[in-house]
């Protein structure tokens, strides 16, 4: 009996190392931020073992099934409430399909044609490779993903077509639900490091330059970023392609790193840790925002200032004394903003990136 017992626990405890993050893996990484931290990320990451594509409806299974057994597509599927329908492996693959719910297929969340086509290994990378039901996919089509004002077209999950809200575009986008929206955003963070300095001849697209974001997809992807943190869903998605890929998502696995990656050099939420003598908070904010001072600072010189995404100057205040302050942003919109807290004339601006 003890003898099965250790087999019993050897076994359990093979399948929970599996796929774990290596010791050592993102030792290169470490200390680093803007470029520097996106190559070495990348040299970590690179030349992944790739499948082919028509081995995905497999590898699906692995990477893509819910408890029950079913298709975990993100197009049809309600975080905590009850989908409209799901999908069975094998049964329900594509195939033709007219309506929702007809089958699902392999959704290229970053369009194929905007790396070029059917070229390895971006066409079968699992980390922008899911399962989504056919008609939806249709319906995204190459359009960019974004925030949507008025729908043309809403699926039964409330995923939506329609022009774009979110700063910097106007186009037609496809906006996920907001349970989802992470996932996707950590999707294209990793592409823009996986094929880092690969990306040349690229087409790009409405929200891409190369692999690379547009500032204000960027913008808009670190919001859903900040607004849907790393679910239990994609750390095991993660966990299961690395067993396939012999590689990982960077930044499922260290979330700050899209912080201290792309919005670094003097206005990143993640960069300013040094700065002691301020501690600025919540961020994402809501209806306030703090700040707390310490050190030598002398508050009676103390202008603050934030302003939008566009530049345009939203709030200005004097505050003379205090080491406590408590701002008011509840009437300000979705969106990125910049904090400046001026210290006096001898003193250099410090510059701080928020989220709502």
């Amino acid at each position: 009996m003890k003898k099965l017992f250790t087999i019993f626990f050897t076994l359990v405890l093979q399948s929970w190392l599996i796929g774990q993050i290596p010791s050592g893996y993102y030792n290169a990484a470490s200390g680093l931020h803007g470029e520097p931290l996106q190559q070495a990320l990348h040299n970590i990451i690179d030349n992944h073992t790739s499948v082919s594509y028509s081995s995905l409806w497999n590898y699906f299974e692995q990477t893509d099934k819910k408890s029950n057994g079913k298709v975990w597509d993100m197009y049809s599927d309600i975080p905590g409430g009850t989908p409209p329908y799901q999908f069975t492996f094998g049964s329900d693959q594509c195939g033709n399909y007219g309506a929702e719910g007809d089958c699902y297929n392999r959704e290229h969340s970053f369009p194929k044609s905007w790396f070029g086509g059917e070229v390895a290994p971006m066409n079968s990378d699992l980390f922008h490779l899911c399962p989504t039901d056919g008609y939806v996919n249709g319906k995204r089509g190459n359009y960019a993903f974004g925030e949507v004002g008025n729908a043309s077209w809403t699926s039964m999950n409330g995923s939506k077509l329609g022009n774009c809200v979110a700063p910097g575009f106007s186009g037609t986008v496809f906006e996920p639900i907001d349970g989802y929206k992470g996932d996707f955003s950590r999707n294209y963070f990793y592409m823009a490091t996986r094929y880092y300095g690969e990306d040349n001849n690229w087409p790009g697209s409405d929200m891409t330059n190369g692999a690379e974001p547009k500032p204000w997809a960027l913008n808009m992807l670190y919001l859903w970023h900040q607004q849907d943190p790393v679910s239990q869903k994609e750390i095991d998605r993660n966990n299961a392609v690395y067993q396939i890929q012999d590689n990982r998502n960077p930044f499922i696995d260290h979330p700050e790193y899209v912080g201290t990656l792309w919005f670094y050099s003097g206005v990143g939420i993640d960069d300013v840790a040094d700065r002691t003598d301020f501690n600025v908070y919540p961020n994402p904010m809501k209806d306030w925002v703090n700040i707390n001072i310490s050190g030598q600072i002398n508050t009676e010189t103390l202008a603050i200032s934030i302003s939008d995404e566009a530049g345009r100057l939203v709030y200005s205040s004097e505050k003379n004394g205090g080491k406590q302050l408590k701002l008011d942003v509840s009437g300000f919109p979705r969106g990125f903003y910049f904090l400046t807290i001026n210290t006096g004339s001898n003193n250099p601006a410090v510059v701080y990136k928020l989220v709502k």
